[in-house]
């Protein structure tokens, strides 16, 4: 579960592109799971998995500790390359 500072903090809208099949698996999970006692919501679903995939980011590049705060913001196109 969120800390109560994460979880009243202002919400905004993003956009971003997921593969359809993994789209369709969280809607039907989410309507599935929408219901006493889960009350699932879509937004729910994507905030948690992402709070638990920078998480596992954190501990497995970063000791753990917060990333360091962007300088400049992210650019469209393809992946940078490794």
């Amino acid at each position: 579960m969120a800390n109560p500072k994460e979880a009243n903090s202002r919400r905004v809208r993003a956009t971003l592109y997921l593969p359809s099949e993994l789209l369709e698996q969280a809607r039907d999970a989410t309507v599935y799971l929408a219901g006493y006692p889960t009350r699932l919501t879509l937004a729910r679903l994507a905030e948690d998995a992402l709070r638990t995939e920078l998480r596992r980011l954190k501990d497995q590049y970063n000791n753990g500790q917060d990333f360091p705060a962007r300088q400049e913001n992210l650019r469209g196109g393809r992946p940078i390359a490794a």
